[in-house]
């Protein structure tokens, strides 16, 4: 009898003692570049290093690692106790989806096609590929659930540092650049652009 994706991940996991993504979940994906040790588990501290690693100043990724570990690390700890230490568990980590949101996650963290095309069929009206900074507002309008607050202010959080880092010159979030959010590409292209930068300004000098 053949093995379930799930169960050939846990086996990975046991044999390399590190935490590999479910190759179908894209929020996994998504979220384990701040897993900095690949041990499963996020940290603020992590956070903050991952946030880092991209190219934030030490205000926002520390806003950021505050903001997303105290308000996710409940919810992907069913069963036990709290902990001051605020850890996110990758494994569990669709169960921290918030509401207002877009879709193209579903509810097991599988990427949805049809939900991130919509995106760009409803909103992009200046450029088919791209969103510009008012467009993307009325993203976030459109997506906003009635008394969600915390699912506004998280939606509006993501987008808003996602279209601050990434916007091109003429202010579009182009739909590459959304795409790879979404599976998990991004994070790291980030960090081996910004580390290739820095090391050829060291050579430079």
């Amino acid at each position: 009898m053949g093995s379930s994706p799930v169960s050939e991940t846990k086996n990975i996991q046991e044999v390399s003692g590190k935490f590999v993504p479910n190759e179908h979940d894209a929020l996994q994906r998504h979220v384990a570049f701040f897993d900095r040790n690949h041990d499963g588990i996020v940290y603020p501290w992590e956070t903050f290093q991952g946030f880092r690693a991209i190219g934030c100043g030490l205000l926002l990724s520390s806003f950021s690692a505050i903001f997303i570990n105290f308000g996710l690390s409940r919810q992907t700890r069913p069963g036990k106790s709290f902990s001051l230490l605020f850890p996110i568990e990758v494994r569990n980590i669709h169960k921290a989806k918030h509401g207002s949101d877009s879709g193209v996650y579903d509810s097991e963290g599988r990427f949805v096609p049809c939900k991130f095309e919509e995106i760009f069929i409803k909103h992009a009206h200046t450029n088919p590929n791209a969103l510009t900074s008012a467009e993307l507002n009325g993203l976030l309008k459109a997506n906003r659930e009635p008394n969600d607050r915390r699912g506004w202010l998280a939606a509006w959080t993501e987008w808003k540092i996602l279209y601050l880092l990434c916007k091109d010159k003429h202010g579009l979030l182009h739909k590459e650049t959304i795409r790879a959010v979404y599976d998990g590409s991004l994070f790291d292209r980030m960090e081996k652009e910004r580390s290739a930068a820095a090391a050829k300004k060291k050579d430079i000098v």
